[in-house]
């Protein structure tokens, strides 16, 4: 089981910049593979950024050179960096964690567009 709440969305013009966390709170000290989705409005869901337990980072093409995505040290706290953004980028942002699969040496986040658990996710509005 794994809670989680995002925080850090809110409004900007285009060109400028925000930065969600997410708040992960998990039992009996499990382990995930966290990520962020977003969901632009009357469009499907889709896979923004993920991170694996050793710090191994994916992106989609959409955000690669924009998004950067980290996690604390402590691995209860996630971020999404998102620098010059657009009205594309505009959607709900979604934290996500996954069980993952452990795999050289580390958990990997599944490749697919599903993980596992969803915070109620936060809004991102870019005006032009």
């Amino acid at each position: 089981q794994v809670q989680l709440m995002e925080a850090g969305g809110g409004s900007v013009q285009s060109g400028g910049s925000l930065t969600l966390s997410c708040t992960v709170t998990t039992y009996a000290g499990a382990n995930y593979c966290l990520g962020w989705f977003r969901q632009p409005p009357e469009k499907e869901r889709e896979r923004v950024a993920s991170i694996d337990s050793d710090g191994t980072a994916a992106y989609a093409d959409s955000v690669k050179g924009r998004f950067t995505i980290s996690r604390d040290g402590t691995k209860n706290l996630l971020f999404l960096r998102m620098n010059n953004l657009s009205p594309e980028d505009m959607a709900i942002y979604y934290c996500a964690a996954d069980s993952g699969v452990y795999l050289r040496g580390a958990l990997r986040c599944p490749g697919g567009g599903v993980f596992g658990y969803y915070g109620p996710g936060t809004q991102v509005t870019v005006s032009p």
